[in-house]
């Protein structure tokens, strides 16, 4: 059992199904703060495509300005989606804090990592409920998260396969 007063942590990415796993959350948990994760990707200007060479042939490297630019971009906008999803929770009873974090290796194993720092006493997650081939090619969050987190995983699921 998790000691009173551990948050559940709730991933959430502005999306409505991740709004949905608000709402349990806060029906399931009514009594324990939030943190709402939003998990940002750093270094997507070293991946994007730079201009070409002159003989169009290949690209250029982002510069470092560039490249810290778009990280800070994309951390604030991390932080304004998790600050949605924390004023989410907080309009239906919970307690919440917003918490964006960069993602490390992959999105599951950020959480799996934050759930751990924060003591989480369980995680939720939405799962669009992709089944068949693409869901083994492409893998899932929530899969990751049942398969390796240590703590319970709430998942709330979507439409789809």
């Amino acid at each position: 059992m998790a000691r009173e007063g551990a948050p559940v942590m709730i991933a959430y990415d502005g999306s409505e199904l991740s709004r949905a796993g608000v709402r349990h959350a806060a029906e399931l948990f009514p009594e324990r703060p939030a943190v709402l994760a939003t998990v940002w990707e750093p270094g997507l200007a070293v991946v994007a495509v730079g201009p070409s060479d002159a003989l169009g042939t290949g690209t250029f490297p982002p510069d470092p300005g560039t490249i810290e630019t778009v990280d800070r971009l994309a951390r604030d906008h991390a932080l304004r989606v998790a600050v949605d999803g924390a004023e989410l929770a907080r309009s239906l009873g919970l307690t919440a804090e917003p918490h964006a974090v960069p993602d490390a290796v992959n999105v599951a194993d950020t959480l799996i990592d934050l759930a751990r720092e924060r003591s989480a006493a369980a995680v939720v997650v939405g799962s669009h409920g992709i089944s068949g081939l693409r869901s083994r090619l492409l893998g899932s969050v929530a899969r990751r998260l049942i398969g390796h987190c240590d703590r319970p995983v709430v998942v709330v699921r979507g439409e789809g396969g």
